[in-house]
């Protein structure tokens, strides 16, 4: 659908700048090109500039000759701007005598740069599913959206829209071939370290499938005309010295540590507005990045600025804005009114869940970030951002892209301070009220209380009614503080919500909330609440969880200071915890915790399988328990000391799901044995 581009594009200099835009305004614009155009990468920036002005990475060119053909190699270098338009790749030759030859050097030493054969194997892509993935996952809020696509929002007898704002450049595709593309969408961060192209989090398959469909119809062009300029033969050598001179080297890294070079910058504030890069007439050897004049202007007016002295002291909010321009977030977020998906783009979002059709906005489009900094935990926007794990809206298609954490991790601090509250809410979340019983929280979001799960699901259980953002790492995701703001008042805290304020009126509604939040910090030892609990969400099953099970109760024949350890191989074992002495081992079914869940008189548990042992142990000294540590493979060892040396044991379930081995290391001696019955 995109119309051709006829100048460097850079996504939001062309969506929130305009010609008729005062200079106050539009000098901003010049310096977010100043940054996204590389400027500095090549002439160094005063240096209350350098943060603001930061360079960013080219494409690692490591390897490249791998990807690229030399003949796309060759019209890549010698017209970037015709090979693919918008692109922000500047020209570097202007025709003059000698030019085609450098070119051509330049071809031999990057078709050079070889990387060995991927071991993984690149599965055969489906290009429709692929063509539906572009579509769905995120890739049309940058890149153009095809014309033989349908978008779920718009009714069959509609004309479908064009977007307003023009597409980010996706040309290149049609040069690599289908395997090396798969792997570029697998891992872009590695090729292009500087996350403008972020990783969409496909799989090898969705990769795969993807690089299908935008090979649709592919053919690859020979460049006739560099055939038929018979250039002679040139040498790698003479081409590298060339990559470096010319000063490629500022901008694209060629080896493996993807380290570029910026030895020999010229001053910014020495740059004459009116030669070099914006002549009129360029010389060879110019960067020459077709800007046009709305560009040439605002980069104008931001020279003017950087020359003139220190920038104005930059609050956290407008350090957020900035790197969430330079990322091109708000193709997709809105953020205090900035921003958000046009409408011919946002048409694309849709939900995988019919349910989610009642929620409005919030079933397909990502969500505004209005105080995300006060909303979230730092640890979970860092999962957000670069780590994984952070997504809680099933519903959505579309997905969260890692631009890589270099370019975000400077966020999570900047966003806490930009979103700090004057007057927060308080919360005790300490756990030492009389009313922070996590049986009281459950309670209240159970069916007979507030009804909280007829929206939000728990654990592995959907929602009764829509499905809204499940619960389960609340106490991980949210702060307390915006959880109380939220629950007093959901329409003024989250803007777009359709949570109900159920709060209202409540007399102890701070106790209750607290309450609550008890309840999903201890989410993991607590049975789910009135409605979507069943009998069977009773039973520990250490096969289904697929790792052992440690549950600490009162168990019979173990005592009230009992640890239950049940392992999917079938066999469970219960340690006492006064005595320090594994008590009892079992097979088959582990314990079902109903009688500790459902009743505070808390009967001891009875072991659910078959084979039940008492094991007994003559040893002397006076025991204290110390606790237990958990391996990476969710086995625990018991810590204790015995005649005052200290002891681990630890039983490990042997695989014929008949025994244990048990090892117990006291002082320097580690003693093994077979437990069996």
């Amino acid at each position: 659908m995109a119309e051709p581009l006829d100048h460097a594009y850079v996504f939001n200099f062309d969506q929130f700048y305009l010609a008729e835009d005062p200079d106050e305004h539009l000098v901003d614009g010049g310096v977010l090109l100043l940054a996204e155009l590389n400027c500095t990468a090549c002439h160094a920036a005063p240096a209350a500039w350098q943060e603001r002005l930061t360079p960013k990475p080219g494409p690692n060119l490591a390897g490249v000759g791998s990807r690229l053909s030399a003949d796309a190699l060759w019209l890549l270098i010698r017209s970037p701007q015709h090979r693919k338009k918008g692109t922000q790749m500047p020209g570097l030759f202007a025709n003059e005598e000698g030019d085609a030859e450098k070119v051509e050097a330049l071809v031999e030493y990057l078709s050079s740069l070889k990387e060995p054969a991927s071991k993984t194997k690149v599965p055969k892509g489906d290009a429709e599913s692929g063509k539906k993935l572009y579509h769905e996952v995120g890739c049309v809020a940058c890149h153009e959206p095809a014309t033989d696509y349908r978008p779920p929002g718009v009714p069959a007898d509609e004309t479908v829209e064009k977007p307003g704002n023009a597409s980010v450049p996706i040309a290149l595709a049609d040069d690599y071939d289908e395997a090396a593309l798969a792997h570029f969408l697998s891992d872009p961060l590695r090729y292009r370290p500087a996350g403008r192209m972020p990783s969409m989090h496909l799989s090898a398959q969705e990769a795969a499938d993807v690089a299908a469909y935008l090979h649709t119809g592919r053919v690859p062009e020979k460049q006739k005309e560099r055939e038929a300029l018979g250039i002679p033969k040139q040498t790698v050598a003479r081409g590298g010295e060339l990559f470096s001179g010319m000063r490629c080297v500022v901008c694209h890294a060629a080896g493996p540590t993807g380290q570029t070079s910026q030895t020999g910058l010229t001053d910014l504030i020495k740059v004459n507005p009116n030669k070099g890069c914006m002549a009129v007439a360029q010389p060879t050897g110019t960067p020459r990045f077709d800007l046009n004049e709305l560009e040439k202007r605002a980069l104008k007016l931001a020279l003017a600025a950087v020359k003139k002295g220190p920038p104005l002291k930059v609050s956290a909010a407008q350090a957020v804005d900035w790197q969430m321009s330079r990322l091109n977030c708000y193709a997709c977020h809105d953020r205090n009114g900035k921003g958000g998906p046009e409408d011919p783009r946002a048409a694309y979002f849709g939900a995988n869940d019919a349910g989610a059709e009642s929620l409005g906005q919030l079933a397909h489009l990502p969500p505004m970030l209005d105080g995300v900094g006060h909303k979230l935990t730092p640890q979970w926007l860092a999962k957000i951002l670069w780590g994984e794990g952070g997504a809680v809206r099933s519903c959505l298609n579309v997905r969260m892209p890692n631009f890589g954490e270099a370019q975000t991790k400077m966020l999570v601090p900047l966003l806490a301070e930009a979103d700090v509250r004057e007057k927060p809410v308080s919360i005790d979340v300490s756990g030492l009220q009389k009313h922070h019983r996590a049986e009281l929280g459950r309670a209240l979001m159970g069916t007979k209380g507030l009804a909280c799960v007829a929206c939000h699901g728990l654990k592995d259980k959907k929602s009764l009614g829509p499905p809204v953002i499940r619960l389960t790492h609340t106490v991980e995701r949210l702060q307390p503080e915006y959880f109380k703001e939220l629950l007093l008042n959901p329409q003024a805290t989250q803007q777009g919500t359709v949570m109900p304020p159920l709060f209202v009126g409540r007399k102890k509604a701070g106790q209750e909330i607290e309450s609550i939040w008890t309840y999903l910090r201890e989410l993991d030892g607590q049975p789910l609440p009135e409605g979507l609990l069943s009998t069977e969400d009773l039973e520990l099953k250490p096969a289904k969880a697929g790792r052992p099970i440690v549950f600490r109760s009162f168990i019979e024949g173990a005592g009230t200071h009992a640890i239950g350890v049940g392992f999917p191989e079938g066999v469970n074992a219960a340690f006492d915890a006064v005595k320090c002495e594994w008590r009892v081992v079992w097979r088959g079914r582990f314990l079902d915790a109903m009688s500790n869940w459902q009743t505070r008189e808390m009967p001891p548990v009875k072991p659910l399988g078959t084979d039940v042992k008492s094991l007994t142990e003559e040893r002397s000294g006076e025991a204290e328990f110390k606790g237990y540590r958990i391996d990476k493979a969710g086995v625990p060892t018991m810590l204790y000391t015995l005649g005052g040396q200290d002891v681990e044991d630890t039983l490990r379930a042997v695989r014929d799901g008949r025994s244990f081995q048990r090892i117990v290391k006291q002082g320097a001696t580690t003693k093994t044995e077979v437990v069996s019955w």
